[in-house]
């Protein structure tokens, strides 16, 4: 079993700062502007956490591809739509 999830002394002391430059704030202006820029950081943080999951795992992306280890099938075979005889979208 892994060890639960715990930041290093590095992130803590940036967490501790950034939330004294927070506390220190009295602009309501600043405050959207940065609780905008954590959501976009908190979302982004989310997207490459699900990205590097599925990386791990095999699991087929959103755009039809297979993963490599499944058993049984492959691109030539699939169901999926073949673009001049290949499944390369990019």
């Amino acid at each position: 079993m892994s060890e639960p999830l715990a930041l290093s002394l590095g992130q803590k002391f940036e967490l501790e700062r950034m939330s004294r430059m927070i506390d220190s704030t009295g602009d309501p202006q600043s405050l959207r502007g940065l609780a905008k820029q954590l959501l976009q950081a908190w979302h982004t943080q989310k997207a490459a956490t699900e990205w590097i999951m599925r990386q791990q795992l095999g699991t087929p992306t959103k755009f039809g591809g297979l993963p490599k280890s499944a058993p049984g099938l492959s691109r030539e075979n699939s169901s999926q739509p073949s673009v001049n005889g290949s499944m390369d979208v990019l």
